[in-house]
């Protein structure tokens, strides 16, 4: 009979060596070495044979466990993400990404509805290592506060853009335009999972990103709102109608996400991937290849 022993080796990744990071970074399927005891005919004896297989998935695909996340447990601890959440309908209380995040070591501040003044929104940032902006119907946020969050981005600081279907893109629009000249636009049904992108596809989740470390398969969102393509913006999520729902600006140093479908962030948020990608995406808006060390904790 086979007896079967598992353990995780070091897996290398070429430029990352970041303690903050788990070792599977930019892996999508992720395998450990398996050493199995077996009878060999020729000596009648038995012998260790190493061999790679993918690790134990979950319900939807992804590999089960918060050490295939991109970042370690608790690797932030400190550190403070400002959420614009202007859009709180019926059960968006962002309960659900608070706790994944916090797994992580983030804590989560938020305004609800209405932002603060330029001058608060600025006080916070100076103590924040990223934000995130929820768009709502209406527009909400001014010269002034995009001033502000243009001087945060520019410094390297991370930038999660949040729209969702017509017309719940006003603010998103509003500060992508100022920030990258990029806008996002229409109502399109999702609600399905899409998986990895392969070659002759235009539907999935780009593989061998950081952000997209651990995931196979992710759930789209219900109705999402669609990205204009951009020479600047490399594609994350592509949804079951071809459309790009998310992607990332990752250029000069500085780091932004732009995405087409907050309803990923409270409604079916048990589906597929969602918590793992919401604490990679935060993981990755750290920056820390940038900033390393001179991260400072501010709790």
């Amino acid at each position: 009979m086979k007896k079967v022993f598992l353990f995780t080796i070091g897996l290398a990744i070429t430029g990352l060596s970041y303690g903050q990071y788990n070792k599977c970074a930019k892996q999508n399927v992720i395998e450990e070495e398996v050493a199995v005891e077996v009878y060999d005919e020729v000596t009648q004896s038995t012998k260790i044979v190493k061999r790679k297989q993918e690790v134990k998935g979950d319900s939807y695909g992804n590999a089960e466990g918060s050490q295939y996340d991109l970042a370690v447990d608790g690797a932030f601890k400190g550190q403070t993400i400002a959420v614009l959440h202007l859009y709180t309908g019926e059960g968006f209380d962002f309960s659900e990404p608070k706790e994944a995040l916090k797994q992580k070591g983030f804590s989560v501040y938020r305004w609800m509805n209405q932002p603060p003044t330029p001058e608060a929104l600025d006080s916070a940032l100076a103590k924040s290592c990223q934000l995130w902006i929820i768009s709502s119907s209406t527009q909400k946020l001014n010269d002034e506060h995009a001033k502000v969050i243009k001087k945060f981005f520019d410094s390297g600081k991370g930038v999660y853009i949040w729209g969702d279907n017509q017309p719940y893109y006003a603010d998103a629009n509003f500060i992508a335009q100022k920030l990258l000249g990029v806008s996002m636009q229409g109502n399109t049904m999702g609600n399905q999972t899409v998986n990895i992108l392969s070659k002759g596809s235009k539907s999935g989740i780009m593989p061998n990103h950081l952000i997209t470390t651990g995931l196979q398969n992710v759930y789209e969102g219900i109705t999402i709102a669609t990205i204009d393509e951009h020479k600047d913006l490399t594609p994350i999520i592509y949804g079951s109608a071809g459309n790009l729902v998310a992607a990332a600006y990752e250029e000069d140093g500085k780091r932004l996400i732009f995405d087409g479908g907050f309803t990923r962030l409270y409604i079916n948020w048990d589906t597929a991937g969602t918590g793992r990608y919401v604490k990679n995406a935060a993981a990755w808006l750290v920056n820390y290849e940038r900033f390393g060390d001179k991260v400072v904790a501010i709790n």
